[in-house]
Formats: structure tokens, sequence, C-alpha cells
């Protein structure tokens, strides 16, 4: 009798703890106890562990119910835990505080990525989660690759991109990630982290908003400027030699100049040395503290490096390789600092002195092509009464010459124009090694008479003819996209063999080229040594009188305000006419359509045995030193003409 009371009190204690609600556990509490990490989505799979990141601790509770914060910023590098803290948030929304919420990808196309890689493993790997959302597989299951439905709640995956997406449900979380790769507009209904966040008003009191990312341009960057108006915390840490706290600087971190192995950190206050095994128990200790006033104060800012990033995660040795990689080209030291550093990057859009390129011009004769030219493209800038185009010649690290200016002195209308056009195609340039050149691509825009660009360049094929748009704006997934077919049927369906259209982001060719036209350049005693041209040097010719110089440089750029108060960079015009530069972007588009941006080095010494420069380059393989052909540490070596002569032409007056 004993024991059946004995098994009954087992029952009743069994009963209540049932009915004994779960304790509220922070985020980062929620993590520790239920999230497993699965091999499919994680470096270190396993039980995922806070201490792992001990800077993600104070990040992940401000997104709990009892912290006061509404809007918590994350402006991050690489390599630090970042998107796990989100999907860490999403998981403790679907078990403890269940709600509509709202988690945003730059597109539609990754969103569906991202559910498919970290959110279905996130509930596979969880017990938790998986009693909460149904298979798949299931029927009516409610979970499909953007829609998650579980008690008292729903997951909706979208795109920044997608208006329709963005006001689907009213939400109580939103997770913004990678804010900075959003595009301006939302379908041409405005911006999209606006449209999100006014999801989120009908729990004014109630919500919480994640806006994650790694920060890219000064003045447009979102999470720059979110950042800057939030308090500004950065994660201090105690000095293993003289426990004074610092935050990490790159500048501080020194190393012999190359020998990244012998990296180490310059303590401020002590100048010690601190090896980067200290960096675990430094962590360990670190310390949040706001650096300003935000302007809201139910907004909060977070900013980390990857020199926080963990032991064994991304070392100091391998970012001080990283900078030293990307010495030379201020396209890695711009991604080294977004990347590594969590900074943004500043644009300089101040255009170069028409005066000084002009001055610096070398003589080559009209319609040749220099040595070092290995392959041929053209921009052609379509105006009512006349077509322009500059036919550029490149060679390896972009470095190119200007060969040719053609003004067709009739409009687009006419068509003498055309078949001016059509002898440009067909038209032979002489190479100086002796071979004979046509153009691989010419990209011609399309702003003006459209239809009769389509038309003429469907009748030349597209094989040579890349017909072009213009894009502003730098927040695009790729300087060149494409080729959409425009032609279509009666119906709307698109015709497979209609006309290719190619959409460019001409704001990063133009910024491009006045980097390039700002690159020192060797003298001729320095060339005579045996120096080397920088990769992407502009090489211009004596007959490109003021005019054509003045138009290459006629843009500057400049950050303006949009109707709705957010800050943009854009390119304006400082004369009128502008169509040197325009060409010269539009020829540098059809050398990204031909791929010559990922060309393997045996696609280059095929090109320089075709022109003649191998059989040169052999017969001067005696001075290796000088005339060598060859691409290194962001320079190319060429033969080089030397003695050059600088005169002024009426050939383009």
């Amino acid at each position: 009798m004993e024991l059946v009371f004995e098994g009954a009190e087992h029952i009743v204690n069994a009963w209540q703890d049932g009915l004994r609600p779960d304790p509220l556990l922070t985020v980062s509490e929620w993590a520790d106890k239920h999230r497993m990490l699965s091999s499919r989505a994680a470096a270190e799979p396993g039980r995922y562990r806070t201490a792992r990141t001990p800077y993600m601790r104070d990040i992940m509770d401000a997104l709990s119910p009892g912290h006061p914060a509404q809007r918590i910023v994350f402006m991050k590098g690489v390599q630090i835990g970042a998107s796990e803290g989100g999907f860490n948030f999403i998981g403790f929304v679907i078990h403890q505080a269940p709600g509509p919420m709202l988690a945003v990808q730059p597109t539609v196309e990754l969103a569906k990525r991202a559910s498919r890689q970290r959110i279905d493993p996130l509930i596979d790997e969880c017990p938790s989660l998986r009693d909460r959302v149904r298979p798949s597989r299931a029927k009516d299951s409610g979970n499909t690759v953007l829609s998650k439905d579980f008690a008292g709640g729903i997951l909706i995956l979208t795109g920044a991109n997608s208006a329709v997406g963005l006001r689907s449900i009213p939400a109580r979380y939103l997770f913004l990630d990678e804010v900075d790769a959003y595009p301006l507009s939302a379908d041409e209904e405005g911006d999209p982290v606006t449209l999100a966040e006014a999801r989120s008003l009908t729990f004014a009191h109630r919500r919480k908003i994640f806006l994650v990312s790694t920060p890219t341009i000064k003045g447009i960057s979102r999470i720059e400027r979110e950042y800057e108006a939030s308090d500004q915390r950065r994660f201090f840490l105690p000095c293993p030699h003289c426990g004074d706290y610092q935050w990490l600087k790159f500048e501080r971190l020194r190393w012999e100049k190359g020998q990244p192995e012998t990296v180490s950190y310059v303590c401020e206050a002590c100048e010690q040395g601190i090896a980067e095994h200290h960096k675990t128990a430094m962590l360990e200790s670190g310390d949040w503290r706001a650096t300003a006033t935000s302007a809201d104060p139910l907004t909060i800012g977070f900013h980390l490096s990857a020199l926080y990033s963990p032991v064994g995660w991304l070392s100091w040795e391998r970012i001080a390789r990283s900078w030293e990689a990307a010495q030379g080209s201020d396209e890695a030291i711009k991604a080294f600092k977004n990347t590594m550093l969590g900074e943004t990057w500043t644009e300089s859009g101040e255009a170069p002195d028409w005066q000084r390129i002009y001055d610096r011009r070398e003589t080559w004769p009209n319609g040749a092509v220099p040595s070092g030219g290995l392959f041929l493209t053209a921009g052609a800038d379509v105006q009512k009464d006349r077509i322009e185009i500059d036919v550029w010649a490149w060679g390896r690290g972009l470095e190119s010459w200007l060969v040719d200016h053609i003004v067709i002195e009739t409009g687009p209308e006419n068509p003498k124009s055309w078949s001016a056009m059509d002898a440009v195609l067909s038209r032979i340039w002489p190479h100086e090694n002796g071979a004979a050149m046509t153009l691989a691509r010419l990209a011609i825009d399309t702003g003006f008479e459209t239809s009769a660009v389509y038309a003429w360049a469907r009748k030349a094929g597209f094989g040579q003819v890349a017909p072009i748009k213009g894009l502003a704006g730098f927040n695009r997934p790729s300087p060149v996209n494409g080729p959409t077919y425009v032609d279509a049927t009666e119906d709307g369906k698109k015709l497979r063999r209609g006309a290719k259209l190619w959409t460019v982001a001409v704001s990063t060719f133009k910024t491009e080229t006045y980097r390039f036209l700002r690159l020192d350049r060797p003298t001729d005693e320095d060339l005579t040594a045996g120096a080397c041209w920088p990769a992407g040097t502009v090489h211009l010719p004596s007959w490109a009188d003021s005019e054509w110089c003045k138009q290459l440089v006629a843009e500057q750029l400049v950050t303006v305000k949009g109707k709705r108060g957010f800050s943009r960079l854009d390119w304006q015009k400082m004369r009128e006419r502008n169509e040197a530069l325009d060409c010269r972007v539009y020829a540098r588009a059809a050398v990204w359509i031909l791929g010559a941006d990922r060309w393997a080095e045996s696609k280059w010494r095929d090109l320089e045995r075709q022109v003649g420069v191998a059989e040169r380059q052999s017969e001067e393989s005696d001075q290796p030193s000088a005339t060598g052909l060859q691409q290194s540490a962001g320079q190319v070596r060429r033969p080089v003409r030397r003695g050059r002569r600088v005169f002024q032409s009426s050939y383009m007056g």
C-alpha cells in the first residue's frame, strides 16, 4: 500500500512539473541550453557555447524580452559569430517568446538559401524546435521555404528586393541581415529597412529589431548610419600585462614587414606586445562600454572587428597577411576595411586634374596599338546628332591605352550612322608588333533611340556587340549583370533569340577609372632601370586634345540627400560634355563581359602569342627584369617605350 502511495506521489509531482512554465531565459541562456550546431552549417558542430564568443552575450541578451532596448544595431567584421547570434534569436522566438517574426536577407534568393542552409538545420538539430515546427513534408504543415508556422507565431523569410514580402505581416520581431547589401528601394516603393520597420509599429512597446551588417561605403552605409545614431558600444579588453582596458584597433597590430608570423598587439598603456594566445582570457574578461550618447534611448549599437575573432577562427597573422596582400589595390584594401575591420570605405570621387593627365600623355600613332595591348574593346555613346566611339587596348592588370577616337557625324535616325558602325566592327587596327587586331567587343549605350540600337545590335550580332543600360548606385551585387532578353512576342513572352541587354553599375567603373588615373607613374629613369607600370595604368596618346581630357574627368562624386533624408553617393557633371568618360566606362564594361577580369594565366599567354609579344619577349630574354611581361604584386612588367615626346594635335579639336 505504501508503494502505491509513493507511485501516486511521483505522478502528482510530474503533473505539477508539467504545469510549471519553462524558466524565463535570455537568448544567450537559451542558446547554451538548447542550440545545437549542425555540421551542415557550422565549422564547429555540436552544442553552442556563448563562452566561445563572449562578446555575443550582451548582444543576444539585448534581444531578450526583459531588456529595454528595442533596436539593436551590430556593425561588424567577419568570423565573429554574428550570424549565429541572429539564428539564436530566431530559435529563441520560436521556443520561448512566440510571435510574428520577419527575417530579411538582401534578396529573395538569398532568403531561400538561408532557409535551406541555416534555418532548416537550426530546427532539425534542436529537439525543442522540432516539436514546434512541423516537418515540411507533412501535409498542410505550414513549413515552406519562406514560411515557418509554429505555435503562437510565424517566421516569414523574404528579400529586401521584394516590397510584397516586406509588407507581408505585422511583425513583433525583425532580423535584418546584411542591410548594407539591400537595394536602395524595394520594387521602387522605398527604403527596405523603413518598410520592414513599419511592420513592427503595431508592437511599439514589445518589438525587437536586430540590424546586422558588414559596412560598405561611407556616406551610404546603412549600418554605419544606424551605429553612429546609437550609443556606439565598443568591447574593451584588459591588457594581460598592465590590466588597462582598451578596444582593439588595427593600427596597434604590429609585425615585421613581410613577416606576418611575428604579429602581436601593442598595448596602448604599457606598449608591451600581446601575443594572440592571450586573447581567449582577454575576451572572457571583456566589457561592452558605450562611447557616445544615443539619439534614441531605445536604440543601442555594437561594433566589432575581426581582431576579436576567437583563437582558431581568424588569426591576427591571417589578418596581417591579408593586409599585406591587399597593398597596391584599392579594391582589395576596401574589402579588407569592410570585412576585416568592420569599417566603411571612403570613395575618393574628387576628379583628377585634367591638366595633369594632359601633361603626361605619351606618343604613339593614332589608330596604332602599343606593345602592351592584347585585345581591343570600344564604348559607343549615342547622341541625338552623332555617335562617339572610343577604342581602348587592354593588357595585363587592366593596363589600358586609348587607341582611337571616332565620331560619326549623323544621328541614330540616319541609316548611314549604322553603316558607319558596321565599318567600325570590321575595321583593323595594327599592333606595334605587326599583328592585325579587330574589336573583341563593342558596348553601346541604349539610353537614347533604344529601338534603333537594338535593331542594329541584333543585325550585327551579339557576339561582338553588347547593348548596355547604365544603373546608378554602388550597392550592386556585380558591376555588370545579364544578359536579359528584351524582345518579346505579342503576348509578352521573352524571345530566347531576341536582343540581349546588359546592365552596368556605372558608378563602380567611374570610381575605378579615377583611381587608375591617380596612380603614380615611374619616371623615364625608373623605366630605363626596369621599373614596372602600376596595374591599371591609363595611357593617353598625344593626339588626345584638352577637350577630350576634360571630358574624361567631367564628373565628381558627391554626397546628396534623398527625399526621405537618406544620404547617397551620386556622380554629378561639372561640365556639360562627358562623352569620353561614358565611352571609357562602356569599353570597360565590355572587358568585364568578355570575362577578362577572371581570365586564367593561360588565356593571357595565348593573347601574347597571338600579337607577337611572346616572341619579342623571347628575343629580349637577356634583359628579363626590364622587359619580361608578367604581373606581380599589383604591377605589370612589359616592354616599354623610351624617350616619349608630348605634343598637341588638333585631331579632335
